[in-house]
């Protein structure tokens, strides 16, 4: 395993599985909570992937295993309908995740955005953190996905265990990689006993994703460079833009109307 300080783990367990440490204070995981909610990298909840209900879990439950848990309501208040967004309240709510769930939240995290380069791995850019004030948060569609990912979570140690008998935190990085291999992608080729887990699987992935590139190290990653003041005249679009605006255009039968004329 990589080096705990340069992956965001604060120390290890005696299983040698990392720990992992909030280090953002919660006005700045707010903020970033606040920029997940408006990312338009993370799919709306009625197009994502998510586990199986009803007839639908039934039917999969003979093929495969999966954590029945029993999870305390979140019953903060959040924001109310007129916020402060200037000056946002310091703990809204209260944040919900275990520190094992974190930890073993880090690992996928660096799992799916390792560090490479320059840019850090994704426990490092603290994306736990943002993960976690985001299932915490009391709204409709955090507290789906506050289940989704939940029950990923116990499936893969409950998966580690039958496997190779320790949670997956304390795996090896092959061990690791082997089960995640299984549950990467949900197609017409994913075995029928890891169909529900690789839908609850791609759903944290969206989330670890678009958590990360709403961090500082993840738009920086991507060049982003925000509000930059230009100096001078505004140049306009470059030819190449223009050049697919009138494809575009040309595709919907709307090129006569592209320009004002005379």
């Amino acid at each position: 395993m990589p080096n705990p300080e340069d992956k965001g783990i604060a120390a290890r367990t005696d299983s040698d599985a990392p720990v992992y440490a909030h280090k953002l204070t919660r006005r700045d995981s707010l903020k970033l909570l606040a920029a997940l909610a408006a990312s338009a990298m993370l799919p709306a909840l009625s197009a994502c992937s998510s586990p199986s209900t009803g007839d639908a879990a039934d039917s999969l439950a003979d093929e495969g295993h999966w954590p029945e848990l029993d999870l305390q309501p979140v019953t903060a208040k959040g924001y109310g309908k007129d916020p402060n967004l200037m000056v946002p309240p310091e703990t809204p709510w209260p944040l919900t995740l275990t520190p094992a769930q974190l930890s073993l939240l880090a690992v996928l995290s660096d799992i799916i955005v390792p560090a490479e380069g320059e840019s850090p791995s994704a426990s490092a850019a603290q994306v736990p953190t943002v993960v976690d004030e985001w299932v915490s948060a009391p709204y409709p569609d955090q507290q789906q996905d506050r289940l989704t990912v939940l029950s990923a979570l116990a499936w893969l140690d409950d998966e580690a265990a039958l496997r190779f008998s320790q949670p997956f935190a304390a795996l090896d990085t092959a061990q690791q990689l082997a089960i995640i291999d299984d549950i990467a992608y949900r197609n017409d080729q994913t075995p029928r006993q890891f169909q529900r887990i690789a839908g609850a699987f791609s759903r944290l992935r969206n989330l670890v994703l678009a958590a990360y590139f709403c961090t500082p190290d993840g738009m920086q990653d991507i060049g982003y460079m925000g509000n930059v003041a230009i100096a001078g005249d505004y140049p306009g679009p470059t030819p190449e833009a223009y050049g697919h605006l009138e494809t575009v255009l040309a595709d919907l039968g709307l090129s006569e109307f592209a320009y004002p004329v005379g």
